[in-house]
């Protein structure tokens, strides 16, 4: 078969199709820019090339490639979040996020470790970088190559990344807005209520920290030492950086009285019919953490949030038991082994990873799947932007014991531009999202927006990585 018949038969085009009035149609359809005079002097390589430009190689899956990966680090409300994008040798690519607060460097540093496999075997190379990542936000890099590998796959067999997860439970996924915190109750409540009655909210989170508390005297034991307002400081021997129980902080019967009255007039406002999470409380003890959950009681809480460092299974567990209110830990666990810890000793009442940190969308469904077996909910966390917003969406639609995946960019009034759909949707209406039927995660990024709000430490918008591109280690685990 000469290179004419191959190419008429790849198209499903007979001989007599390209003779007459119908050679005059194929060429008009294939050519494009090219014009009769260059297409008949051209080789065969560069007809073969012009005249399947446009054709969809979609079809072609197994021959993918994995090229490059480029990176743009854009601000948000959490701070610095990194968008990564996964290109191939047939000119598909796929979009992934780094978690809101880690360094974009933890996923171009696993570029080379993945170069030139097919993006489509995503359990193949996750397993081949998943030693590359860590809890907290040493996970990002590791997640979001996941992220991005599995809106490669959706686009190469044009299915919804849910569809590649088992398939969907929901067409729609129930939201949760987180609301930071306020000294003033009567501005906490204006903006509990605007998420209500503004947004179309069904579920609210608080922040319940000691933090507010602070300047009324006899609240808080062990004040005159620690800063309790510098919660999230890093730096070595500060409150932030100091675990729970070696603060020796205690809560008072007053101060308890005091975070009571903010619970109540939130709950005179919203009522009860409306689920309220909490967290942040700031760092103190298992037994203080015991106090506050029983003083907490009456005000029907969703849920107690992180009140103590996840790895301390055997704490949380003697707190579940001893309250009444649900507990909640795990946004800052990676892989699903140190879940199944706590679901094995049924030591929260839900489980809530972060799909950023804890291994990406089929990771998380296998800990939710774990979960379930045992009786324990799944909520999701979720700080980012709209990339992963969506991997959370595909995830938590694929997933039967899922509860409410947070959102926790409400304030900032062009969150969703930094992105559109595909299918023209807006990613949340009243309260939840739309789970789309669209290939891969569903959305592409709208150049425009994101690049007037470029970190600007670093303005690099997706520009090739060659520095990335050679492995300088030698990372077997074994001899």
């Amino acid at each position: 078969m000469n290179p004419s018949e191959k190419f008429l038969a790849k198209h499903g085009l007979s001989d007599s199709e390209s003779k007459d009035t119908g050679r005059r149609g194929f060429l008009k359809k294939t050519l494009g820019g090219l014009s009769l005079g260059a297409f008949m002097s051209a080789s065969i390589e560069d007809t073969m090339a012009q005249s399947t430009s446009k054709v969809n190689r979609m079809s072609s899956p197994s021959d993918l490639k994995i090229t490059d990966m480029r990176y743009a680090t854009v601000m948000n409300t959490t701070g610095r979040c990194t968008i990564i994008r996964i290109d191939t040798n047939q000119g598909l690519y796929g979009l992934g996020e780094v978690r809101d607060g880690a360094d974009w460097r933890y996923a171009l540093f696993l570029k080379s470790r993945i170069v030139g496999m097919n993006p489509c075997n995503v359990e193949q190379i996750f397993k081949r970088i998943k030693q590359f990542g860590f809890h907290g936000r040493q996970g990002g890099g590791v997640c979001a190559v996941e992220m991005a590998l599995w809106d490669l796959a959706g686009k190469a067999y044009n299915v919804p990344c849910y569809q590649l997860l088992g398939g969907k439970y929901r067409d729609k996924v129930r939201l949760y807005a987180d609301t930071p915190e306020e000294e003033d109750p009567d501005v906490f409540v204006a903006k509990l209520k605007d998420r209500l009655e503004g947004k179309g909210f069904t579920f609210l989170k608080m922040d319940l920290g000691i933090e507010m508390i602070r300047k009324i005297p006899g609240t808080i034991v062990n004040s005159n030492f620690w800063d309790v307002q510098r919660q999230w400081n890093m730096a070595p021997m500060t409150y932030g950086a100091t675990k729970h129980p070696f603060t020796q902080v205690q809560v008072t019967d007053k101060g308890l009285e005091e975070m009571g009255k903010y619970v109540a007039k939130v709950r005179d406002v919203i009522g009860f019919e409306v689920p309220l999470a909490s967290d942040h409380f700031g760092h103190f003890d298992m037994n203080n953490a015991i106090r506050l959950g029983r003083a907490m009681e009456k005000y029907r809480l969703a849920w107690l949030e992180d009140l103590i460092p996840w790895q301390y299974t055997d704490e949380w567990k003697e707190i579940t038991r001893s309250i009444e209110t649900p507990t909640n830990t795990g946004e800052d666990i990676y892989l699903k082994e140190e879940f199944i810890k706590l679901v094995d000793n049924h030591a929260t009442d839900l489980i809530h990873p972060d799909l950023a940190t804890s291994g990406g969308l089929l990771e998380t469904k296998k800990i939710g799947d774990y979960a379930e077996e045992k009786g324990v909910a799944m909520a999701m966390h979720f700080a980012g932007l709209p990339v992963s917003f969506m991997a959370n969406v595909h995830c938590a639609a694929a997933t039967q014991n899922f509860v409410a995946l947070e959102h926790h960019s409400l304030d900032l009034p062009y969150w969703s531009d930094f992105a559109r759909t595909k299918d023209g949707k807006p990613f949340f209406e009243k309260g939840f999202a739309n789970v789309p039927d669209t290939p891969g995660l569903g959305l592409e990024l709208n150049e425009e927006v994101l690049k007037k709000h470029l970190d600007p430490e670093n303005k690099n918008y997706f520009v090739p990585t060659p520095e990335w591109d050679n492995v300088r280690s030698w990372d077997r685990l074994w001899s």
